[in-house]
């Protein structure tokens, strides 16, 4: 439950700052390249050296980036379809895909499934939905981040230079060594803004009312990761003859809101803040509803 109001009352308190205007206009910017450049690189820091690859659970493994692809071509099969502009197409690539798989997901899955399903629910966070954020998410960034037409070089030269990629190069190459405790408590504090930075940005960018154009691309965002999402999770798993409490949990896992950073990212890169802003806030009220109802068609 702590989880659950740390995200309502920084959500609320974001709003509460932004109505009573003694913020500066750009202040949840700054929120949001506060959590770019610190509060996420110092999460990579402390969460990829921990990270144990296994080939024993592979629903976990395996949903998350299948989920990706299938949700990603999608996306942009309804940009060609809608005519979407680009910052809408770049907010949606990066929502959509991405789950809140760790700070709500995890509590979530300890709540319905008790304990034992903690281990599974972390394999599909750490090498499904946290990997996709440093490399898919960073992809993205690059592309849709900037208003000019982007080329391989500058691609590539976005997501090297991007700072949570470089922190996970950095991770990925302390592996096998180990942060000295001193400075992993540094890192441990300095991760721990991360969500309630970004919910008083969000809140702080939260609308109720958004503009007419808004409405379509957000429902739709809603409706495939709230409840597309996990449908094609027990497709999957159905098909691949996963089974038991591990393909379960996989599945609930799939019927996350949104990512909290992954929005953060689309704000902090101007790409239709106020649709990101609305895709993460109302995502997690309405998760409310629909996780029960998707825990009842697997249970």
């Amino acid at each position: 439950m702590e989880n659950f109001l740390m995200i309502v009352l920084a959500l609320l308190l974001g709003m509460a700052l932004q109505r009573l205007g003694v913020m500066p206009p750009d202040g949840a910017l700054v929120l949001n390249r506060f959590v770019i450049h610190v509060s996420l690189p110092a999460l990579v820091l402390t969460r990829v050296p921990q990270i144990v690859f296994s080939r024993d659970l592979w629903a976990p493994l395996l949903t998350p980036w299948i989920l990706l692809v299938i949700s990603a071509a999608s996306i942009l099969f309804l940009v060609r379809i809608f005519s979407w502009s680009r910052p809408v197409a770049g907010v949606l690539l990066l929502v959509v895909p991405l789950g809140n798989t760790s700070f709500l997901g995890i509590p979530m899955v300890q709540a319905f499934f008790g304990p034992s399903g903690v281990a599974t629910a972390l394999l599909y966070d750490q090498i499904g939905t946290f990997s996709a954020l440093a490399t898919y998410g960073t992809f993205i960034m690059a592309i849709y981040g900037d208003a000019s037409q982007p080329t391989p070089g500058s691609i590539l030269k976005k997501i090297v230079t991007f700072p949570p990629f470089m922190a996970l190069l950095a991770a990925l190459a302390v592996r096998s060594g180990t942060i000295p405790p001193p400075l992993e408590h540094v890192l441990e504090t300095l991760a721990n803004t991360l969500v309630p930075v970004v919910m008083v940005a969000v809140g702080m960018q939260f609308r109720l009312l958004l503009p007419r154009t808004m409405l379509l691309p957000l429902t739709m965002a809603l409706g495939f990761k709230l409840l597309v999402s996990p449908l094609l999770a027990m497709a999957l798993c159905h098909l691949a003859g996963w089974s038991g409490l591990t393909a379960q949990i996989t599945i609930f896992e799939s019927a996350m809101p949104p990512m909290i950073t992954a929005g953060a990212l689309a704000i902090a890169a101007n790409l239709a803040p106020e649709l990101a802003a609305a895709a993460v806030g109302l995502g997690i009220l309405l998760s409310f509803a629909t996780l029960p109802l998707v825990y009842s068609w697997i249970a």
